[in-house]
């Protein structure tokens, strides 16, 4: 479900259309929907009110602070990846013991700040991460509270680039090792620990592979109890999946039955990391067409949005369904062209969209990228010295700039001449580069 209707023939987020977010802050522009937010983590929980649970949103979907504050303040918690997460976690509210730092290759000082900071727990992913956590803690004078993420080679059924339960994955502990390094990290000064840790993929839209997965950790908590150590957390991590064009994934209240079965007598406290679940159908880029090409053998329609801002289709072959902003007129279908739709950036791979049926369009009129709200802006770039996208969020009918666009200025002030490069960059560009427009 989402908040993206037509009212009166223009594409509404909430209570304000989006051709008035385009006027006035410009395009392309991201919009989310406080309403989707708030209903998706409704939902979400409501199908875990019955168990002892603890939702961390995965801020890596989308990070921004006032996202990120949002779905806090409904009492979600955070799963973090960086150093930058976790700070911004932090900055947008959510408890210190209500976050989790996972990822294979933490530095030394996201440790520490972690260790800092008090979290919940470090996801361990190495046996040379471990001893790095454990020395950490050690000269801190603290007992770094660790969960231990296991590898149990199950093939997730989605995109090869998001599968990250199978042997070949970079993620976790081989499943046959694991009991040992609990062994060893048990028996370290500076490690507590507190749970065992899983996460297969995502966007997954098939429950097997999830039963499969926290089976055989249910299997594994059980005989590490037996031996003495006492796991009193499972963290499934996330990657329910979310409808992009006609799947059908499991409904959170059919994955948390799942999920209690399979977690039925362990009598552990449940970690949940969702991230695009919450906030995918939550957000749309809208973008605004420059020019529609006609190509020998194709249509091409020239949007101002680029691979830079959203970046799925290329990366992952991803399908976002586009709608225009303005309804099409009584009668039509609103599929009487075929056309890729592109950005301007210089590559091939710079599409939105090939050989898709669409409206009949022309230049200026605006389009809607749907399910942009995770893994849009999180993955955006300056390639091509583009802007960075502005972000808004909606409320009702009001909205807020919640990232304004980058300006050049704000770009080239990020850099420096070396001394034997002379001086600052050019005044006559920086004086072009302050009239940025929106």
């Amino acid at each position: 479900m989402n908040h993206f209707d037509y009212v009166n023939g223009e594409l509404c987020a909430e209570g304000v259309p989006l051709s008035r977010i385009a006027a006035e802050v410009g395009t392309p522009v991201y919009c989310y929907s406080t309403a989707t937010l708030v209903h998706h983590y409704r939902v979400f929980a409501e199908a875990f009110a019955s168990q002892k649970a603890t939702i961390c949103y995965a801020v890596k979907a989308n990070a921004n602070l006032a996202v990120i504050r949002t779905l806090a303040e409904l009492g979600a918690g955070a799963d973090v990846l960086s150093e930058g997460e976790l700070v911004r976690a932090l900055a947008a509210g959510v408890p210190a013991d209500k976050i989790v730092f996972s990822g294979i290759g933490k530095s030394a000082n996201e440790i520490a700040l972690a260790l800092d900071s008090g979290i919940s727990q470090i996801n361990i992913e190495s046996e040379p991460e471990l001893e790095a956590v454990n020395e950490i803690a050690v000269a801190k004078g603290l007992r770094a509270p660790i969960a231990i993420r296991v590898n149990p080679d199950i093939d997730p059924i989605t995109h090869e680039k998001i599968t990250t339960g199978m042997k070949e994955n970079k993620f976790g502990i081989d499943f046959q090792d694991a009991p040992g390094l609990y062994q060893r990290a048990a028996a370290l000064p500076g490690i507590e620990v507190v749970g065992t840790a899983v996460h297969i993929g995502s966007q997954l839209t098939d429950l097997a592979p999830f039963a499969e997965a926290f089976r055989l950790v249910a299997e594994l908590v059980t005989e590490l109890k037996a031996k003495g150590i006492a796991i009193r957390r499972v963290d499934l991590g996330g990657g329910l999946g979310i409808p992009y064009r006609d799947e059908v994934p499991p409904t959170p209240r059919a994955y948390a039955e799942m999920v209690e079965g399979a977690t039925k007598g362990l009598d552990c406290e449940i970690v949940l990391e969702p991230g695009r679940l919450l906030v995918g159908n939550a957000g749309v880029l809208v973008t605004r067409v420059l020019y529609v090409k006609q190509g020998s053998s194709k249509t091409f329609v020239i949007v101002d949005a680029a691979m830079n801002d959203l970046m799925r289709p290329t990366l992952y072959d991803a399908y976002h369904e586009i709608t225009p902003v303005r309804a099409p007129e009584s009668g039509k279908t609103g599929k009487d062209m075929v056309a890729d739709v592109v950005g301007p950036v210089c590559e091939s791979g710079d599409y939105f969209a090939k050989d898709r049926p669409l409206t009949v369009l022309q230049s200026d009129d605006l389009l809607a990228i749907r399910s942009a709200g995770a893994y849009g802006a999180a993955m955006a770039s300056g390639y091509n010295s583009r802007p960075l996208v502005a972000e808004v969020l909606v409320k009702d009918d009001a909205f807020a700039v919640i990232r304004p666009r980058q300006t050049h200025q704000e770009a080239l002030a990020q850099e420096r001449m070396p001394d034997w490069l002379g001086d600052a960059p050019d005044a006559a560009a920086m004086s072009l580069a302050s009239k940025d427009v929106a």
